[in-house]
């Protein structure tokens, strides 16, 4: 199991602590210190979808410029979450071949039996 996020959100803390006291143990992935690949990015978004991988509530997506922004497509979105790793929706983990993005109740649900 990998926990990719970032050291400092306080959901991806969460997460990690709710998991490791079910007795997993999930890698943790630091996507802004230890970056992320397209291809992951494009795994995800294929998974769960460009739209709920970009998180569009976050202080980078309110820093982006309103040309970078406009016509936001899947291309152009994993563009920018492959420049802007924070742009993805945290936390984004990869257990048993699936890919859960958030840490909304269904992935707890999912995860924590």
């Amino acid at each position: 199991m990998k926990l990719f996020g970032l050291k400092n959100c306080d959901t991806c803390r969460k997460a990690l602590k709710a998991l490791q006291s079910t007795g997993l143990n999930p890698h943790f992935h630091d996507v802004r210190a230890d970056g992320v690949s397209a291809a992951d990015i494009a795994k995800w978004a294929a998974a769960a979808g460009w739209e709920k991988l970009l998180n569009t509530r976050s202080t980078t997506w309110r820093g982006l410029e309103a040309n970078q922004k406009d016509g936001m497509n899947s291309d152009k979105a994993m563009a920018l979450m492959v420049q802007y790793p924070t742009l993805i929706k945290r936390p984004v983990i990869e257990a048993d071949g699936k890919i859960f993005v958030g840490w909304g109740k269904d992935t707890q649900a999912a995860l924590l039996v």
